[in-house]
């Protein structure tokens, strides 16, 4: 028997867990209400703010509540070219500039949007990261559905009534510039997870790692593993389709819309 491996003991919570502390809270849109789905709503960009362990910056826009006398306070993912003191409008009836949320099917086909829902009123999902953004490719009005481009280069089907802001997020741009040092890929770490730094399994033991051991450091059998290995030996490529480098030009399939 060897011994408990680092990718079972992640499971396991303790050092594992998430570093939480100092963010600043979860970037949702506002509930989906009335004004959102008939009109529009109009709110204030009161700051921009850095959240521990992310890349995109948030903005803290304020609402007036429409039914009750209060403000609605939201936290939600920056657009590039957002800044406080903007008005930005949340609806169906918003126009369609930098800032706005508006439901994706009253955009024009080619708009470039992030923080899409995937599902109406989620609050969004999808393109939230540092300089992501979704592309609005073509709209199906008689089944209520738009087909949109992720940044994985993936299409994607979503209903026409889930919210977007219009732009890409801002912040993009930042995996170019190199660590240089340590202390950098450190702190960066730090405010994630303890991820950092990383022990090769072949630097291992046998004991620790299935690719420990050994005269010379190599792994000593093929570096992909069943998708129904047990946890202890489920390490390398899991459940690869294929391996290697991708090697001749790459078809593009054509779309059947």
């Amino acid at each position: 028997m060897g011994r408990v491996i680092r990718t079972q003991r992640k499971g396991r919570g303790s050092v594992f867990k998430s570093h939480n502390t100092h963010r600043k809270g979860a970037a949702k849109y506002r509930v989906l209400d009335a004004a959102e789905r008939h009109h529009y709503i109009k709110g204030v960009v009161k700051e921009i703010i850095h959240d521990s362990g992310r890349g995109a910056p948030l903005a803290r826009v304020v609402y007036r509540d429409p039914v009750r006398y209060k403000l609605q306070k939201v936290l939600t993912i920056a657009p590039e070219g957002v800044y406080s003191g903007q008005f930005v409008y949340s609806g169906k009836k918003a126009v369609l500039s930098v800032g706005n949320t508006l439901p994706l099917g009253e955009m024009p086909e080619g708009t470039i949007v992030c923080n899409v829902e995937s599902k109406t009123g989620d609050r969004g999902t999808l393109a939230r990261c540092s300089g992501d953004y979704v592309i609005v490719v073509t709209h199906n009005p008689d089944a209520g559905i738009t087909r949109i481009k992720l940044p994985s280069g993936a299409k994607k089907v979503v209903s026409s009534s889930c919210r977007a802001t219009v732009g890409q997020v801002a912040g993009g741009g930042r995996t170019e510039k190199p660590m240089l040092k340590a202390g950098r890929a450190y702190h960066a770490a730090k405010a994630k997870r303890n991820s950092w730094p990383k022990v090769r399994g072949v630097a291992m033991n046998p004991v620790e790692h299935p690719h420990g051991g050994g005269n010379h450091q190599h792994i000593g059998h093929a570096s992909t593993v069943s998708r129904w290995a047990p946890p202890g030996q489920k390490v390398g490529l899991i459940a690869a389709r294929r391996t290697g480098r991708l090697r001749g030009t790459s078809v593009v399939k054509a779309d059947k819309e």
